[in-house]
């Protein structure tokens, strides 16, 4: 495996997997892995010959200095574990070589429609930084396909249509979300929870599902059903963030035309900000009454 920080020798390697005939996967990461990113590599390894995973912290996407500075930088437990899984590169590049001229001089990429609602609204910036890393990324590594969770379900809605907007010739490939025993969605930042704030973690997964299930029993006043749900995170010691049911293909309010819906949830256990969702099939099930 090897590890490479500078952008040139990348692409020398790409241009020798290109010369060979090699189907590229890529998986961007932040690092600090656990299951849920060393998934996203085995599904890589499914869907081509050689794998490249990078590790950048990627200051464009905070909104606060203190949750950047405070992100796990874990880069030698991290290699280790993807050295383990056979993957091929990682990169491993510095903000200074991401942005050798400042982020402030920096063109960026940004999806309208998307990235400025939602979670967007209340981190103004934030997906811009993300769609402006990804394609920077993918015109470094130049992939054939490249794997993303869906626990970050408006990021993986957001790098779909960068993707379908600038014609990129990349295939993204949407990868379930990875969770703990208990229900908890893998992530990076739960590492960060003290026990007793890791045994109530759960609670957020708990309530998207009860959310999901008052849904699929008919329910559909959801500006009640988000109040409700708030509720029951208090009750639990988490502080609610925002709770949004949408179509979980436009992330637009439901109508009359949806057909699945999805929860989006953010909590706060103290200073760690915890994110979920959950999809919900609208569609009415037909049952046959027939008799034989």
């Amino acid at each position: 495996m090897q590890v490479i920080a500078e952008i040139a020798p990348l692409r020398e390697q790409v241009q020798q997997w290109r010369r060979e005939g090699q189907r590229i996967a890529f998986v961007p990461t932040m690092g600090h892995l656990h299951d849920g990113h060393l998934t996203l590599v085995r599904r890589a390894r499914e869907n081509a010959d050689v794998v490249v995973v990078s590790i950048f912290v990627n200051p464009m996407q905070f909104d606060k200095a203190d949750d950047l500075a405070a992100y796990p930088r874990t880069l030698d437990e991290d290699i280790a574990k993807l050295n383990t899984e056979g993957v091929e590169v990682v990169f491993t590049p510095t903000a200074d070589i991401m942005y050798p001229n400042g982020m402030d001089n920096h063109a960026f990429v940004d999806v309208p429609g998307l990235s400025g609602v939602l979670e967007g609204a209340s981190r103004p910036g934030h997906f811009k930084g993300v769609a402006t890393v990804v394609s920077k990324l993918f015109n470094m590594v130049q992939p054939d396909v490249a794997c993303f969770g869906e626990k970050d379900f408006q990021q993986l809605a957001v790098i779909k249509k960068m993707v379908d907007d600038l014609c990129l010739p990349i295939e993204i490939i949407p990868v379930a979300t990875v969770r703990e025993m208990d229900g908890l969605a893998m992530s990076s930042r739960n590492t960060r929870l003290t026990v007793d704030e890791r045994q109530r973690a759960p609670v957020l997964a708990k309530t998207l599902r009860w959310i999901s299930s008052q849904m699929r029993g008919g329910r559909s006043d959801y500006s009640e059903l988000v109040l409700d749900g708030n509720d029951q995170l208090r009750a639990a010691g988490l502080e609610p963030d925002e709770i949004f049911i949408r179509d979980a293909n436009t992330l637009q309010p439901i109508s009359e035309h949806t057909s699945k819906a999805v929860i989006l949830a953010a909590a706060f256990l103290s200073q760690v900000r915890l994110i979920d969702n959950l999809t919900v099939d609208l569609t009415p099930q037909v049952t046959d009454d027939s008799e034989e």
